[in-house]
């Protein structure tokens, strides 16, 4: 992921997406850097426009703070709603992470 995260930040300030740039990138992080990664990546980068790529990525929204109830509800009632939110989270990180493979085509 870090590969792709240089990448992105390269994009983002206007540079070329390069193995020079991308090691640099990585050194400066404190990453161990694997030259074969780099090169794969850079290659994969190579024919996606990746501005499209994250203008058809399917965005996430984040989740609108429920409201306030007006009564008090028991703490058994509360404890189901605690469980079903870290899976509802999982899912839209689960969707999050189907739009990040766009980038390679």
């Amino acid at each position: 992921m870090e590969y792709i995260y240089a990448a992105m930040l390269l994009h983002k300030a206007g540079k070329p997406i390069d193995e020079d740039n991308i090691t640099k990138v990585l050194e400066a992080a404190g990453i161990q850097i694997d030259p074969a990664r780099v090169k794969a990546l850079v290659a994969a980068l190579s024919e996606v426009d990746i501005d499209e790529a994250i203008k058809s990525a399917p965005t996430v929204v984040a989740a609108a703070p429920a409201t306030a109830p007006t009564e008090t509800a028991p703490a058994a009632e509360e404890k189901p709603k605690e469980e079903e939110k870290p899976e509802e989270e999982e899912k839209k990180e689960e969707e999050a992470l189907e739009g990040l493979g766009a980038l390679f085509g």
